[in-house]
């Protein structure tokens, strides 16, 4: 069952990275998906993989804030 979240997180990450020029929403969304994958990588055993997910979580969430204060679309 692992396995399944690890999948759906990961793809769900790198479909919302895809995404991320068409709004500052879906760099939200990359971030939530960077926190999923964290998850998995600490849930799996892989820290080394949780933790490097885990500050592409915190550089995607950076991203988003300044996105909502320039309150405009990234282009």
């Amino acid at each position: 069952m692992i396995t399944v979240y690890g999948v759906t997180a990961l793809t769900f990450m790198m479909a919302m990275y895809a995404l991320e020029r068409r709004g500052n929403g879906y760099v939200g969304a990359f971030a939530v998906g960077c926190a999923l994958s964290s998850g998995y990588g600490f849930a799996s055993g892989a820290w080394p993989f949780g933790v490097v997910e885990g500050i592409w979580t915190f550089v995607a969430l950076l991203r988003f804030v300044a996105g909502r204060s320039r309150g405009s679309r990234s282009s």
